[in-house]
């Protein structure tokens, strides 16, 4: 079992959750998005697996290269 972090690659605020801790995901799936100057970026992973963890919730700050979310493959 490999450990795969997923790190918002922006500055901004988590808009929406995609997919609850337990939820498998397919590589460059989104995992959440991020509102940064008024537009929406997902973030995502880059390997399919299961969300074991998120690290914020909806309406958190994060920041770019912040871990967000760990995988389990």
């Amino acid at each position: 079992m490999a450990r795969i972090e997923v790190k918002s690659e922006v500055t901004g605020k988590v808009w929406k959750i995609e997919v609850p801790a337990g939820s498998k995901v397919d590589a460059n799936e989104p995992v959440m998005i991020v509102e940064s100057m008024k537009m929406e970026i997902p973030v995502c992973s880059e390997e399919g697996g299961t969300v074991i963890e998120l690290l914020v919730a909806e309406g958190d700050a994060v920041e770019d290269g912040q871990l967000v979310a760990i995988l389990k493959s």
